[in-house]
């Protein structure tokens, strides 16, 4: 099956499965977007959740955000993976965009700027708070597009090109957040079942399947 053939029947099924996929990040605005992803790097979307209101609650601008300072933040986020870095990192964003006027620019080169936000961080604040078309790729996507045989998995980046190349730019924004739900509930990292799986039982080569095989054997050698 050709690549874009397969993208098209993969679209189908993430489109059945969830027409309308919500953004699982809780935020307010483009600024508590940024925030609540640049907290998520290793760390589960759900433990995000739980500790941005309480961040939220007394700096949900930038402009709180640079008062409360680098140890008022790590306070307020403490139970997040890497703490102490994301405090400083949110600390310094907020400095920058204080400085820029106070708002989150719909702009690449802006939102990379800030500490702590790398491309795949400005990528989900450009869909979901702005609407540009982009495929932000985590480590869960890149895993599937593999599995699916869309990327060859040599780089998050190269799966950023052949995703945006397989699927209709119109899509790309609902589509990340499809893949992310249904790698959650059909196709997961470990104990996965091709032969079960929705899409890998009819996507997933041979040669991928016996490679998800041996590194489930591997884990649990």
């Amino acid at each position: 099956m050709r690549r874009k053939d397969k993208a098209e029947k993969i679209g189908e099924i993430l489109d059945d499965l969830y027409p309308e996929p919500p953004i699982p990040l809780d935020h307010r605005d483009p600024y508590t977007l940024l925030v609540a992803v640049a907290l998520s790097a290793q760390t589960t979307d759900k433990k995000v959740n739980q500790v941005t209101p309480s961040l939220f609650a007394v700096a949900d601008t930038p402009e709180k955000m640079l008062e409360l300072g680098p140890d008022g933040i790590l306070a307020l986020i403490r139970e997040i993976g890497l703490a102490p870095t994301k405090a400083r990192n949110l600390w310094g964003a907020a400095a920058k965009i204080v400085d820029a006027g106070g708002e989150v620019l719909p702009d690449w080169d802006f939102l990379e700027s800030l500490p702590g936000v790398g491309h795949k961080t400005a990528s989900v604040v450009m869909a979901q708070a702005f609407g540009v078309p982009a495929f932000p790729v985590d480590t869960h996507i890149h895993r599937l597009a593999w599995r699916w045989g869309l990327s060859d998995g040599s780089s998050v980046e190269r799966t950023e090109r052949d995703l945006k190349a397989a699927f209709p730019e119109d899509t790309w924004n609902r589509r990340h957040l499809q893949i992310i739900y249904f790698g959650r509930e059909y196709c997961p990292a470990l104990r996965h079942d091709p032969p079960a799986c929705p899409i890998c039982s009819w996507a997933a080569s041979a040669r991928r399947i016996a490679a998800e095989r041996s590194r489930a054997r591997s884990t649990r050698s």
